[in-house]
């Protein structure tokens, strides 16, 4: 059965040829959509990254396709210790659910809470979602202003604001950006206004008197001070740590998670005219942080003239609620690869094996019942064939005494269709990563993109380019990180002059989101003050 499987399956598999061919026609793509796209390579009005210095205690919120999470975060400011030499979590040896520690010791974070944002919640419409944000935002205040009179101090009379934002938004200035389609389940598609929808929904929940403690007090108000994209505050996160180190320097900001997305600064002159920012400070600038929304239909291109793309791709993209709206986040995001593998499994068993669909069990036959969580926690860890089978037969949905017993052979079959899909997706990850540094400019022998970075970096032989990652696939899946950074070593050799010794390097960020968010709170509010 191994050999019938993987000729059956060889549609799936990549290898170092093709990813090279694939990151360089990524390159091309997003030169194009950057200078032509109005929809994707969407310039921010971020002009500087952290030096690292920061300091100040902001509300922080992390708006995801699965979560909200909301804190406080306080900037410290690194030490001289730190500064120098950061010691990044850039391996698989790093624990991505630790909270401080080494990694973010100068950062403190409070009365933090997460909620997941159920589908009702998706569908409802834009006020009501909102109303229930703001209920959530409200409680967090209450405790934060809680605690500080426990302490003896005042209550602040406003609030300072960081909102990390996990969808493409039209932004021209820090504090104010527009909704374009979100994706992701969500059913908002009009161009409201993000603060504004944020503000109105925390304000319903302050028009009365909330219980602190043993006395009734009004919550005090908010101010935005700055709005991004997730992928930019998991890269600000990161920043935080290497702004002053001359030998690394923070290059992108990754997220692979329920969706999939990246963030790096460009030139200006490199993108359309309509995305300049006009918030400038009267400042001739030359670099912003664009958020790329790689994953939208734009950057398929490549995708379609290397022949990547299955059949049962095209089978999960046209059951979509948005079928070709995001054909590269199909193939690698952690919202798809559970369905993509019970696409595979289902066809395999029925078409090859020729078993009756009557006799698989539920979760084989109901759509978006084999989840990407499933997958990391159970199939993944599982070891043998024997081990997973005996596990599956007691599974709810996968188990079906009356028909079906999954056999040591049959788990097989969903473990090796599962290593497939998941690989393909590192591969495909590492591919775009390699093409956006070089569609930046970043590997060839001319000078990076680092006027975002206030320290200018002296060139240097042994640059490590880091890529911030966060998001519940890279981070969890085990091994998965260590399958793109294997995947990135590997073709990077065919961009980067053998004369200049550098390396891409991914790192975790952990929580980048929301730490990210109150980072470009801080470093904005900063800029603002030296001004």
């Amino acid at each position: 059965m191994a050999d019938k499987l993987s000729d059956r399956l060889k549609a799936m598999e990549v290898n170092k040829t093709t990813l090279v061919y694939l990151a360089g026609e990524f390159s091309t793509t997003f030169k194009h959509l950057a200078l032509h796209s109005r929809e994707q390579f969407l310039a921010t009005p971020i002009t500087k990254l952290s030096t690292g210095e920061e300091i100040g205690k902001f509300m922080a919120i992390d708006f995801g396709g699965t979560n909200l999470r909301v804190g406080f975060v306080q900037l410290l400011g690194l030490t001289s210790s730190h500064a120098s030499q950061p010691n990044l979590p850039c391996s698989a040896e790093s624990n991505p659910n630790s909270k401080d520690t080494g990694l973010y010791g100068q950062i403190k974070r409070s009365h933090e809470r997460v909620w997941p944002i159920g589908n009702h919640l998706k569908l409802d419409k834009a006020e009501d979602l909102f109303s229930w944000i703001g209920h959530c935002m409200a409680q967090v205040v209450a405790a934060e202003i809680e605690s500080a009179l426990l302490i003896g101090e005042d209550a602040p009379k406003e609030i300072p604001l960081g909102i990390a934002f996990s969808f493409p938004m039209m932004q021209k200035t820090m504090d104010a950006a527009a909704f374009m389609p979100m994706g992701k389940g969500f059913a908002i598609t009009s161009k409201l206004n993000l603060g504004e929808m944020l503000l109105a929904g925390y304000k319903k929940h302050t028009t009365t008197s909330h219980q602190i403690g043993s006395s009734h007090r009004p919550l005090p108000s908010l101010k935005i001070i700055a709005i991004v994209n997730d992928t930019i505050a998991t890269l600000a996160s990161l920043a935080y740590l290497t702004g002053s180190s001359p030998m690394r320097k923070a290059a992108i900001g990754l997220i692979v998670g329920t969706g999939c997305n990246a963030t790096i600064p460009m030139h200006i002159s490199d993108l359309h005219v309509s995305k300049h920012p006009i918030q400038l400070n009267g400042k001739s600038i030359d670099t912003v942080l664009v958020n790329t929304e790689w994953g939208i239909k734009g950057a398929a291109s490549p995708l379609r003239s290397l022949n990547l793309i299955t059949r049962w791709d095209k089978i999960l993209d046209n059951a979509t609620t948005s079928p070709g709206f995001q054909p590269f986040e199909y193939m690698v995001a952690g919202h798809y690869l559970g369905e993509l593998v019970r696409i595979i499994v289902y066809d395999y068993f029925t078409t090859h094996l020729q078993i009756e669909e009557i006799t698989l069990p539920p979760s084989l036959l109901r759509r978006n019942s084999i989840t990407t969580t499933f997958l990391t926690k159970v199939i993944a860890p599982a070891g043998s064939a024997s081990v997973l089978a005996s596990t599956l037969n007691t599974t709810n949905g996968l188990a079906n005494s009356k028909h079906w017993q999954w056999t040591p052979t049959l788990a097989e079959v969903f473990q090796r269709i599962n290593q497939l899909v998941v690989r393909r997706s590192a591969a495909m990850i590492a591919s775009a990563i390699v093409g956006l540094l070089d569609c930046a400019g970043e590997l060839k022998g001319a000078e990076p993109v680092d006027h975002l970075h206030v320290k200018k970096q002296a060139r240097s032989d042994h640059l490590e380019l880091v890529v911030a990652c966060t998001g519940g696939l890279i981070l969890q899946y085990e091994g998965y990180m260590a399958q793109v950074q294997q995947f990135v070593d590997d073709i990077i050799q065919s961009f980067v002059p053998v004369d200049r010794k550098l390396r891409v390097l991914l790192c975790q960020a952990p929580d980048g989101g929301i730490i990210g968010a109150g980072v470009v709170a801080g470093t904005v509010s900063a800029h603002q003050g030296s001004h």
